[in-house]
């Protein structure tokens, strides 16, 4: 268990596939507004960083290496570091003017070139930005009266490197919307839920994604070789409330982070409960495996309204 970030931990990032000398870390973003780096081997934090005004920081990821990392805070910035030879700074930063809390989503597309989809200043509207150089790609707009509300969860895919990027977006009004990027215009939309969606994620491999809401259902749809977007089948859950849910990099198994204070696993080929985490004591805000290359050292972490960050050695050996 990792204790020190002072306040509730909203988003979570491991980079542990390095050389093996490097040391395995993990990145946590905190209502506080700080950024810890825990050291994966001594279990304390590394270094705190502090670029958002104290406003909460609800994601963070990691641009090709350790040293190149990118966060996005309820500061309405999304802020890009540079933490190589131990330097603290930020190097660039994109003002988003959106008030919700809908995390970025990043592809790299090329080397040293990312696609960055962001939720935009007018309510219902993506945008999607390249990276290092800010330069706007396009902007989704739903249909005239397609009344779809804010985008809560963003996801940026594509089938092979070099193949056209998509995106799939979890909307206010419960629908999931497949976007064509570089045409900027929709594909396919499904209603998943009643409610918002709160988190998604989708497997390219098997064409076959999940998502959930603040309801007691998680919702697993596919896509079919004409881009639409289909119900696969519902699971329905013991509590009402998913606040994220992750695929494991092997496509093995899933995580959910409830509302519940539990993290439940899942097989993820047919749902299958595997087990139910009881540690924490509030909302589990976010969950993330690790993306150790070998197998043995694979992590699962979960992040909570408590402060609290657990780490758990699961199905590690499969």
């Amino acid at each position: 268990v990792l204790r020190g970030t002072g306040a509730a931990v909203h988003t979570l990032h491991f980079s542990c596939g390095g050389p093996e000398s490097d040391t395995p870390l993990l990145f946590s973003g905190s209502e506080n507004g700080f950024i810890h780096v825990w050291n994966l081997k001594t279990h304390r934090v590394d270094t705190a960083l502090d670029g958002h005004g104290r406003k909460s920081v609800y994601c963070v990821e990691t641009m090709g290496g350790k040293d190149r990392l990118l966060s996005q805070g309820r500061d309405q910035r999304i802020c890009l570091w540079d933490l190589a030879e131990g330097r603290t700074s930020v190097t660039d930063s994109v003002l988003t003017e959106h008030v919700g809390f809908c995390r970025c989503s990043l592809l790299k597309v090329a080397q040293g070139r990312w696609l960055m989809a962001m939720a935009a200043r007018s309510l219902e509207e993506v945008q999607i930005l390249e990276l290092p150089s800010k330069t706007s790609v396009c902007t989704l707009k739903p249909e005239v009266g397609a009344k779809l509300g804010m985008p809560m969860c963003l996801k940026l895919w594509q089938l092979s490197c070099g193949s056209q990027p998509v995106l799939l977006a979890g909307y206010e009004d419960g629908s999931v919307v497949l976007w064509n990027v570089s045409m900027g215009k929709a594909l396919s939309q499904l209603i998943c839920h009643q409610e918002p969606v709160m988190s998604l994620d989708f497997d390219s491999e098997k064409a076959k994604g999940i998502s959930g809401s603040s309801e007691k259902v998680l919702s697993i749809w596919s896509l079919n070789e004409q881009q639409n977007l289909q119900v696969y089948k519902t699971h329905e859950l013991v509590n009402a409330g998913i606040s994220d849910i992750t695929i494991r990099p092997d496509k093995k198994i899933l995580a959910t982070a409830g509302w519940d204070h539990r993290i439940r696993l899942f097989g993820w080929k047919k749902l299958k409960p595997l087990a139910v985490l009881d540690y924490h004591t509030a909302t589990v805000h976010c969950v993330s495996f690790s993306d150790h290359s070998n197998p043995r050292e694979r992590l699962l972490a979960a992040g909570s309204k408590d402060q609290r960050i657990s780490v758990w050695s699961i199905y590690a050996e499969t």
